[in-house]
């Protein structure tokens, strides 16, 4: 007689697939609700906080005390925690419990490191938020726990539907995030989808911004069979570059070994605040910057190659001295930079090709999500990109999955 395994999904009574898409619709909506208020209350602090509003040499001395505040903070409220171990959490199911009051102190800490022009943006400490969420409620449920980590992982992807205005690209985001091979928790595709897009919905109805993307970007020329060979090129280039942004955060968490945990956020403040002297682009997680670059237009290529190191600088410090946030943003934004100044270079490639695929291969190279960064970044122009850009991720994750800056991407144990 077959016996079941600790952590082998039993037979479902019918209906049972009704009722987790019912509980991950309201995941969604809760998590669309979430991630609204959480950047309704992030743009407010960016007007006080941001670099635009004060000179580079005032904002130095702002960076500095920003992260001074980041280790009291710390000190009182506890360890915000970080997205790793909600990934844990959701491959370890006998052992991981959601730890609702590590937000306590991840909510003010990120949205002062965010609002101050931190390098790094809102989506680890939103998706940390709305994935623990989803856990505690899963756990008051008492769901088994194969529904819980589904549960789980639809609540991190409303929050990336709410940042990439993605639904289908966000759910696959999740799911991918949590390995270096590829996504293996299929079961929770579904859920996912379901809680996307409910989140999505809920967060155009809040905000009224409508279904127009994150960013835009003019196709002016379709993509031609040459451009399979660019988009192989650009995934070699951007598994390079997510190596070295891997290896830079790991040797700027080297250096400040040192220096007193509470104390390193202080460092990072000054690193950030002396960066920013030497370009605006070190600073802030560069969403609001993308659209801008997109579209500058009679400037050398160098100006885009700068403004792309200088974001590599400052969101590899950010990172590395301990400011909280997320580094996907600003991986699109180095890849767009670098795919500007290479068409600069080569005005006879397809600009489009080159942008989105160094977008899709960096950011792939450090978060594993091959198909997640494709749909998000082709949402730009429309599915004629999807082939090229997606032969640049794969590859990119091909080059990379060795290497990672998250420990918490594993294999899937069960199909070990």
């Amino acid at each position: 007689m077959h016996e079941e395994t600790p952590d082998e999904p039993a037979l479902r009574p019918p209906g049972r697939l009704r009722t987790v898409l019912a509980w991950s619709a309201i995941v969604g909506a809760v998590g669309g609700l979430i991630g609204f208020a959480y950047l309704a209350i992030l743009h407010g602090c960016e007007h006080v906080l941001g670099p635009q509003a004060r000179g580079p040499w005032l904002h130095l001395v702002v960076m500095v005390i920003v992260g001074v505040a980041i280790g009291r903070l710390t000190k009182w409220l506890g360890s915000p925690g970080d997205i790793e171990l909600l990934m844990d959490n959701v491959h370890v199911l006998e052992n991981g419990k959601a730890d609702v009051r590590q937000l306590r102190s991840l909510i003010p800490i990120s949205l002062l490191c965010i609002a101050s022009g931190g390098g790094a943006g809102p989506e680890a400490p939103l998706v940390q938020t709305t994935g623990t969420t989803a856990q505690w409620w899963a756990e008051r449920l008492r769901v088994s726990n194969i529904d819980q980590r589904m549960l789980t992982i639809a609540g991190m992807a409303a929050a990336f539907t709410v940042l990439f205005g993605a639904p289908i690209g966000a759910a696959l985001f999740a799911l991918e995030i949590l390995h270096r091979k590829g996504l293996q928790y299929h079961e929770a595709l579904l859920p996912a989808v379901v809680s996307s897009l409910m989140g999505y919905g809920v967060y155009v109805a809040a905000s009224g911004l409508g279904l127009t993307p994150v960013w835009t970007f003019t196709l002016e020329a379709q993509p031609v069979p040459t451009d399979l060979l660019w988009a192989i090129g650009a995934g070699v280039v951007g598994g390079g570059i997510a190596l070295a942004f891997t290896k830079a955060v790991a040797l700027g968490r080297q250096a400040l070994t040192p220096v007193p945990e509470l104390w390193q956020p202080a460092v990072g403040g000054l690193v950030l605040g002396a960066l920013a002297l030497l370009s605006p682009f070190a600073l802030t997680y560069g969403k609001y910057q993308i659209d801008p670059l997109l579209s500058t237009v009679a400037v050398p290529a160098s100006f885009f190659a700068l403004a792309a190191l200088a974001k590599f600088a400052g969101t590899a410090a950010t990172v590395a001295s301990g400011w909280r946030g997320g580094f996907i943003i600003p991986l699109f934004f180095i890849g767009a930079g670098l795919g500007h100044a290479f068409h600069a270079i080569v005005p006879s490639t397809n600009e489009a090709v080159i942008t989105l695929a160094l977008m899709a291969a960096i950011n792939t190279g450090v978060t594993k999500t091959p198909l997640g960064s494709t749909l998000v970044v082709s949402k730009m122009v429309g599915l004629a990109l999807v082939p090229t850009t997606a032969i640049a991720a794969v590859l990119a994750l091909l080059l990379t999955h060795k290497s990672g800056l998250m420990s918490s991407q594993r294999e899937r144990y069960e199909v070990e």
